[in-house]
Order: structure tokens, then sequence, then C-alpha cells
């Protein structure tokens, strides 16, 4: 394991808005409320996105006026890396410092169809998952868009060094996406844009814990993007244990958005299901989960769950993990076993935060 640190500086308050929050089409409507040309929103997007320069001054092709104009109104928003951790199978982990010296993760996994980075949309949580570290401290504030997409370009600079490119993202960082949800949209759209980081709604999985009345706006978007539930339990009583959202959004609540959603875009969900010694992963939890899931169109997830330090649950035994899988496939349920990446790194999400940022997560 690599594991790289720069030291803490008091960060400096950005009172400016990302540039990255915008956009195209706002930029271009931006851009003709102050007497300039639409088309310049074209060339900033291509040093934005392609060249990905961090200085308005480096845009040589836009008037000194346009570029100081620019500067007076928005930043390029730049993210301070405090830790970097390598493991040794290639995943590295990210600790940004945010212009109000909040500090968020970023991962980026390697895998044999590409790089796919994992993105925060919130700097803590308020949903309260008591198996998560990412929600130790509480909610602290939501992410503008251009600080999500800053992420991904951050993570691309890096791999501008190899040649390499980022193929596909997760919005499964800390924080709860629907919480933040016309943020987590801007930054959908703008990641998608072919004159952005261009990539595909199909290479894009937002993950939500079960805010009920954001799946239905979100089904009702009719994106191509993927959809993913944290599910982790089979059962109301069991799932309200787990995760405290349930007391608010109660599962058949959730299951009812869920068969709306799949039957508004005609995709499938994946279900999220982290399993944890002798909670949630005996064979009849597996039978009651088929039961859950029957006749939806959906594929389940099995998590073997990281252990975190400042939770009491363990992981389940490999063969109790492929027990709860054979039960599943025995009811026809589409399943698969998450690859492990990162277990010599502090990769459960939130973890390496809660570490380092101690401050921040009391």
């Amino acid at each position: 394991m690599e594991q790289v640190r720069t030291s803490k500086k008091e960060a400096a308050i950005e009172t400016l808005p990302s540039i990255y929050s915008l956009q195209l089409d706002e930029l271009k409507t931006w851009l003709k409320e102050n007497n300039e040309k639409a088309f310049r929103a074209d060339q900033i997007f291509e040093w934005l996105y392609k060249q990905r320069v961090t200085s308005f001054e480096d845009m040589s092709n836009l008037s000194k006026s346009l570029r100081q104009l620019l500067a007076d109104n928005f930043t390029i928003t730049t993210l301070k890396t405090i830790i970097e951790q390598t493991s040794s199978d290639g995943t590295i982990k990210f600790l940004f410092e945010l212009h109000d010296g909040y500090s968020i993760e970023t991962v980026l996994m390697r895998h044999e169809y590409g790089n796919s980075v994992c993105v925060t949309t919130q700097v803590g949580c308020r949903i309260g998952c008591t198996f998560c570290a990412s929600t130790l401290g509480g909610l602290k504030r939501n992410l503008e868009a251009g600080e999500i997409v800053a992420q991904v370009v951050k993570v691309q600079q890096a791999l501008d060094q190899t040649d390499e490119r980022v193929s596909s993202v997760v919005i499964m960082g800390i924080g709860e996406p629907f919480d933040n949800f016309n943020n987590m949209l801007s930054f959908l759209k703008i990641i998608n844009h072919d004159q952005a980081l261009n990539i595909g709604a199909r290479h894009i999985t937002v993950s939500t814990s079960g805010i009920v009345p954001k799946i239905y706006e979100f089904a009702d978007q009719n994106m191509q993007i993927n959809f993913a539930v944290s599910l982790h339990a089979p059962n109301t009583e069991l799932r309200s244990r787990l995760m405290p959202i349930n007391r608010a959004y109660k599962l058949p609540q959730l299951m009812e958005a869920i068969r709306y959603y799949v039957e508004k875009t005609g995709r499938r969900v994946s279900f999220e299901y982290g399993l944890f010694g002798n909670v949630n992963d005996q064979v009849e939890h597996a039978e009651e989960l088929a039961k859950l899931v029957k006749g939806i169109k959906c594929h389940v997830n099995l998590i073997p769950v990281n252990y975190v330090p400042e939770r009491d649950y363990v992981r389940t035994p490999k063969d109790q993990i492929f027990l709860f899988e054979k039960t599943l496939k025995n009811h026809g349920v589409n399943v698969t076993i998450r690859r492990e990446q990162g277990s010599d790194i502090d990769a459960a999400c939130g973890q390496l935060r809660a570490k380092e940022r101690q401050e921040e997560t009391r």
C-alpha cells in the first residue's frame, strides 16, 4: 500500500460559484446576459473539460476582458489532495480538501472494462445508517454541482499522465445523492454532455438509500442513468434497525416507488445488499429477499462489508456468502457478489475521512 500525504493549510474561503456547476446552455445564457457571444461557451467548455485548465487566464482564445469577466464571477473549483492511498489492486482513494476546509472522499477503481470513479455528493450525511462511517458527525453541507464535477476532473487530470480516461462514474460516495437532488441532476447532465466529460449515461450509476419522493421525481426524468437502491434488509423491522430512513419511508413504500421507476423507465434497478455477520445474512433472509423482489426487473448486488472500527458489524464468512447467493439463484434472482477492491486501504465509505478528520466526524 502506498500512501501520500500533504500538510493541511488553512483554506481560503471561496465565495464565487464554481463554473463547473453550469451546464452548457446555462453558460450560453449567462454570456448573452453579459453582452458576450453565446458560442464562447463552447470554447470555455473545451478549455474546462478537454484541455482541463485550472485558470481562466489559460483560455488563450478568449479576450482578456472576457477572461477577467469570468474570473470576477466564477471560480474553477480545485480540490487539494490531503491524502492519496493506493491499493495493491490499483484502487486509489483520495481525501480532498474543499475551499472551506471540509474534506471529501473520491475513489478511482480499475476494472477490466475501464476506470470508474466513485464521487461524493455531501460533506457528511444525515441518513444515519448504522453500518456506515460517512454519517459520523452528521451532515455538514451539500456539495454544489461543480464540486462534484471537480472530483471527476481531478481524477481525469491524474489519468492524463498515463493517457487513460474515466470511463464510468458511480455516485455512491459520502452522502445521500437524493438528499442533494438538484445539484446531483446538474452534475449528471454536465458529465454526460458530449462537450464536457462525455461519459455515457449507461456508464453512470446513482444510488439512494430510499428517499421515496425523489425516486418518483428521478423516474420522471426518464434518464438512461443506472439506478441502485441500498436495501440491506428484506423486511421493515430489520431495515429500520440498520437504516433509520426506513422509519420515514417504510419498505412497502420504497418497493412501490421502485416498481413505478421500473414501469416508467423500462430499466432494471440494482439492489445493493451489504452482508453483516449474523445480522442479515442467513438463509431465511435470502428467502425473504427473494420474495420481496419477485416480479421486479432487478439485479441484487451482494456486498461483503468492509470492517469499520467505529461500527460493530463483522464480515459474513465466505461460505455463508456463497450460500446466500445460491439461495437467491435457486429462486430465480439475478445476483452477483461484488468484487472486493481496496481492502488494504481505508476502503469503507467515509472511513478515511473519519480517521484523518476527526474534528469533522465527532
